[in-house]
């Protein structure tokens, strides 16, 4: 690519280095109005920033496929917070069931009390470490695809343009 501008059809084109460059142009137009979309970029500077919106669309959709599963492993903490919480609930309140009263129905209630709790935490700690398995399986198994998809331009990049004479 020349550095000089090219003249076609009568209007003046200033050369697109990259695709960076591409979109500086663009959004200088659009701020500016200057002059319309299509009568800034070339063709190919088109279909190389049709590229590039491309690969940054997938980043962002991996982005937020990334976000998702913190989201997931954070509600899954949150999960287990709540049963330990309900668990501790459980046992203080039949421990103080057991404590402050003397009938014997409320002390049965204590003393039934403390085993559910302890019950519900020990629930509670298995259902978050099968999910938490469960989700690093999941996690494993995503491959972002930006990193090899920009990769695979590149390469198919290089095998199109000629090979440099020696």
């Amino acid at each position: 690519m020349n550095s000089e501008p090219e003249e076609r059809s009568g209007k003046l084109r200033a050369p697109l280095k990259s695709t960076t460059t591409a979109l500086t142009y663009m959004a200088a137009a659009t701020v500016y109005g200057i002059m319309g979309l299509k009568e800034l970029l070339s063709r190919k500077a088109r279909t190389e920033l049709r590229k590039a919106i491309k690969l940054k669309k997938q980043q962002n959709m991996e982005i937020r496929d990334s976000l998702a599963m913190e989201r997931t492993k954070l509600a899954n903490e949150r999960t287990f917070l709540a049963y330990e919480r309900t668990a501790m609930a459980m046992v203080l309140g039949g421990l103080t069931f057991i404590k402050l009263f003397d009938d014997i129905i409320y002390v049965a209630l204590g003393i039934l009390a403390i085993p559910v709790g302890v019950g519900i935490g020990v629930y509670g700690y298995m259902r978050f470490s099968r999910k938490k398995s469960e989700i690093l399986h999941h996690t494993r198994a995503y491959t972002p695809t930006s990193p090899v998809l920009a990769e695979v331009d590149a390469q198919e990049k290089e095998e199109q343009s000629p090979a440099p004479k020696a």
